[in-house]
C-alpha cells in the first residue's frame, strides 16, 4: 500500500470517527502535556478543603433565617499613597507590580471563589462587580449567598493566589533595534544575527518559576446583609450601577498629580504583555503564540493597555451561573413579560406554530439591502425605547428600573 492509499484510509478513519462524534484524529502526533506542580507555594498558609455538598445557600438559622454577606477584598500595597490615591513618593511606588496585578486580577478572583467553594463546603452563589480604587488598583465588591465567619474569610483570602507561568518579562531585550520578520521561515528573527527567537512554547518549557505571583492583600472587610432590608437594597444598587459605567468613569482626574499618576501607569502598561499573544513578548525576546507580520510592540490593542480599563481587561460584573436558578431563557421570559405588563399589553401571544420560518436568500426581491435593514432595525429599536420609557414615565419608576430574577 503506498502513501497515497494510506492517506485516504487516514482520512476515511477520520470521517467515521467525526460521525461517531468523537473528536481528534487518527495518526496525529500529539505534543507532550505541560505539566507543572500543583503542590502550594510556601509562602501560602494552609487552605483546609472540605467535600462541597450540592447545595447554593449557607446555613438557615431557624426556621427562614438566611442571612448573606457583602465582601470586599483589595490588593496590597505600592507604596503610601495621598488621600487622592497618588502615591507620596513616585518614585519609590511599585509601578511594576501594580500593573500586572491588574491585569491578572480576574483570574485571582475565580481563584478566589474556588477556594471558598472549597474551604465552606458548598457551591457558593454571588454577584459581584469590580472597580477601581482611589489608587487605581482594582478591588472586588461580591455579594454571597450564606455566610462564613470573617476569620474564616480572611483565612481564605490570604491562601489565595495566582501564579502567572510566563516567560520572564522583567529584562528589556529588544529596545531600539526590533525583530524582523522573515517571511520564509514565517518567524521572527534576531536583527543582528538572524537567529529564529524562541518560540512561545520552547520559552515555556524553558521557563522554571512562575514571572509573576497576584494575592490579596490583608484589607478584607465583610458585612452582614438580609433580605428586604435597605442594606440589601444599598447593596445591589452599589453593585448593579457597574453594569454601565467603565472603570475610568469611577474616579476622574482633577489635579496634576492625579493626572501624573494615571500617565505613570499608563506607560508601564504599554508595554506590559497583557496575554499569550501580546506583541509586547517581541520586546523581550520570546515570540508571542501565534505570532505573525505586524506586530510591533507598544501597539497592542489588548484590552488592559486601554486608558479606560486601567490594565483589567475582564469583566467589570460577575454572576454565578446558579445565582438565581433560572435559566437565559427563564430571564427572557421573565422581562418580556415585564416590560408587555408594563406597556398594558396583557394579550395572550399568538400561537408561534401558526407561523412557518424559513432562510430568507439574498436573491429574494422583497428584501432590503443590509444599510437599509440596519437603520430599519435601530429606528425599530428606538420606538420600543421611547415606549418603554414612556410607560416607566406613566408608572412613576425609575429610568434604571429593571425586572427582579
Amino acid at each position: 500500500m503506498d502513501t497515497i492509499e494510506v492517506d485516504a484510509v487516514v482520512d476515511q478513519v477520520d470521517e467515521l470517527v467525526a460521525e461517531a462524534g468523537v473528536r481528534g484524529q487518527i495518526g496525529v502526533d500529539v505534543a507532550p502535556r505541560r505539566v507543572r506542580s500543583t503542590r502550594r507555594r510556601q509562602d501560602a498558609p494552609d487552605l483546609p478543603r472540605r467535600r462541597v455538598d450540592a447545595r447554593t445557600v449557607g446555613r438557615v438559622y431557624g426556621e427562614r433565617f438566611r442571612p448573606s454577606l457583602f465582601i470586599t477584598a483589595t490588593l496590597g500595597s505600592y507604596g503610601c499613597v495621598h488621600s487622592d490615591g497618588t502615591p507620596v513618593d513616585p518614585d519609590r511606588y511599585d509601578y511594576v507590580r501594580a500593573p500586572r496585578d491588574a491585569i491578572h486580577f480576574s483570574r485571582l478572583v475565580d481563584r478566589f471563589v474556588q477556594n471558598l467553594r472549597r474551604f465552606v463546603g458548598w457551591d457558593v452563589q454571588y454577584f459581584a462587580a469590580v472597580e477601581p480604587q482611589r489608587r487605581l488598583a482594582p478591588h472586588l465588591h461580591l455579594d454571597m449567598r450564606g455566610t462564613v465567619a470573617r476569620t474564616e474569610l480572611r483565612q481564605v483570602a490570604a491562601a489565595t493566589y495566582h501564579q502567572v507561568w510566563w516567560p520572564q518579562c522583567d529584562q528589556v531585550v529588544y529596545d531600539c533595534v526590533l525583530p524582523t520578520w522573515d517571511p520564509d521561515r514565517e518567524t521572527y528573527v534576531d536583527p543582528e544575527t538572524g537567529e529564529p527567537l524562541p518560540t512561545w512554547d520552547q520559552a515555556l518549557d524553558a521557563t522554571e518559576e512562575p514571572a509573576h505571583v497576584a494575592r490579596f492583600g490583608t484589607q478584607v472587610d465583610a458585612r452582614g446583609v438580609l433580605a428586604g432590608s435597605s442594606d440589601a437594597d444599598r447593596a445591589l444598587g452599589y453593585l448593579a450601577k457597574y453594569l454601565t459605567k467603565s472603570i475610568a468613569e469611577c474616579h476622574t482626574s482633577t489635579t496634576d498629580r492625579q493626572r501624573g499618576h494615571v500617565t505613570r501607569l499608563l506607560d508601564v502598561l504599554r508595554w506590559e504583555p497583557c496575554s499569550d499573544r501580546c506583541a509586547n513578548w517581541l520586546r523581550y525576546g520570546v515570540q508571542p503564540r501565534g505570532a505573525r507580520d505586524g506586530l510591533r510592540p507598544g501597539s497592542c490593542r489588548g484590552k488592559a493597555h486601554r486608558a479606560e480599563h486601567l490594565g483589567y481587561a475582564g469583566r467589570r460584573v460577575l454572576v454565578s451561573r446558579k445565582w438565581s436558578g433560572k435559566t437565559l431563557g427563564d430571564h427572557r421570559a421573565d422581562r418580556r413579560d415585564w416590560v408587555l405588563n408594563l406597556l398594558g399589553n396583557t394579550t395572550e401571544s399568538p400561537d408561534p406554530g401558526r407561523y412557518a420560518w424559513e432562510p430568507v436568500k439574498s436573491s429574494d426581491p422583497d428584501i432590503h439591502p443590509l444599510p437599509r435593514r440596519l437603520l430599519l432595525a435601530i429606528a425599530e429599536r428606538q420606538r420600543w425605547r421611547q415606549a418603554l420609557d414612556e410607560a416607566k414615565r406613566r408608572a412613576g419608576l425609575p429610568d434604571f428600573a429593571f425586572p427582579a430574577a
